[in-house]
């Protein structure tokens, strides 16, 4: 048991040693997408949410 733990840790190394990880610059613009777009996709939802409850506001009333 503990030699297959051992021998999965090893290649586990190995597989880390050949991760590409991205540099600084390429993960500041890739957060720096996913923040805008998760903005416009709330800013989106929010104006939907606010048309929605306007119509069910006129047609209740």
């Amino acid at each position: 048991m503990f030699g297959k733990f051992k021998l999965f840790i090893g290649e586990l190394r190995q597989e880390f040693k050949r991760i590409n990880w991205p540099g600084r610059k390429e993960t500041v613009k890739m957060s720096v997408t996913v923040i805008v777009i998760s903005m416009l996709v709330a800013a989106f939802l929010g104006a939907l949410d606010f048309l929605f409850v306007s119509i069910i506001e006129k047609l209740i009333a």
